[in-house]
């Protein structure tokens, strides 16, 4: 009967313990930090950094947004953001990067019997895709080291006649690309290049990356063509900024000269004077744009 006792004294302290704790630690602590955070100075950034135009609410300061159509092109009266790998971009529940390091080259080709099989892009052949799209939309080259013209990673896959590549080259094939494209170059150490085909296992090949003549230095900038690691920058370079300045003036009928004031008003240097690289918050800018020069379509 004693024992009874007991346990039921242990049982009913450990439950006004449970209770105590629940309302100190699931409902005061909680309040108490939420009313700190409401404090003048700390509202804003507890709150999300929120911008507002005419009251409502168009995005924040910290996560970075896309500024395309339904379609998915870009809005050309607008600065576009750096890409994002977050969700389907940008989306702050599921902030990530792609997981792709610089050994991911080679593609698997879509299924050409299955309409919707786009097939998995390499890192490489997004970089060089990307490139190729803002080189055609900002009017300048888009070539890059160890991409093909037509925008995916030059890679090849070559055979050799004997053990551990060695003695003669038997075949070759530009595994990233597939019928109908050309190989990006028509042959490899006298031997004809052909184009890779879904399904086709080129392991046993030595993958060769082939550098072709592209600048050392793009005319693209680098964060133009890959995600930040959380997906959500939303910051663009002051060399990206400056890259598209041409063609939002272009389209808003202002001069370079006036989108490039913008641009400065909106850039930030370097955290402490050394760290990281000076750069540009492309929402505050492109609402900047909107108030000072508003876009008008014709």
């Amino acid at each position: 009967m004693r024992t009874i006792v007991n346990s039921l004294r242990q049982l009913s302290a450990s439950l006004r313990m449970l209770l105590i704790f629940t309302v100190i630690l699931g409902v005061g602590y909680p309040l108490l930090i939420t009313a700190i955070a409401q404090v003048p100075g700390l509202k804003n950034r507890a709150d999300g950094s929120l911008v507002k135009v005419a009251g409502n609410v168009v995005g924040s300061k910290l996560i970075g947004q896309s500024f395309t159509d339904a379609n998915g092109n870009p809005l050309t009266q607008y600065f576009q953001s750096r890409p994002s790998a977050a969700g389907t971009g940008y989306d702050p529940t599921a902030s990530s990067a792609s997981n792709l390091g610089p050994e991911s080259i080679v593609d698997t080709l879509p299924d050409p019997a299955v309409k919707s099989d786009t097939g998995k892009q390499s890192l490489l052949t997004q970089v060089c895709s990307r490139s190729v799209a803002i080189g055609q939309l900002e009017g300048v080259d888009g070539s890059r080291p160890f991409c093909t013209p037509d925008g995916v990673g030059a890679v090849l896959a070559v055979f050799w006649s004997g053990p551990g590549y060695h003695g003669t080259v038997t075949r070759v094939v530009s595994i990233n690309q597939a019928a109908p494209a050309k190989p990006f170059i028509s042959t490899y150490k006298g031997v004809a290049v052909q184009v890779g085909k879904f399904g086709e296992d080129y392991a046993k090949g030595q993958v060769v990356p082939i550098r072709g003549n592209a600048p050392a230095h793009p005319a693209v900038p680098a964060d133009a063509v890959t995600a930040s690691g959380s997906g959500l920058d939303p910051e663009i370079s002051s060399a990206y900024a400056r890259l598209q300045e041409a063609r939002v003036a272009k389209v808003r009928g202002i001069s370079v000269a006036q989108v490039d004031a913008l641009v400065a008003k909106f850039s930030k240097g370097r955290d402490l004077g050394f760290l990281g690289q000076p750069r540009v918050n492309v929402l505050q800018l492109n609402i900047a744009l909107d108030k000072v020069y508003p876009y008008s379509k014709k």
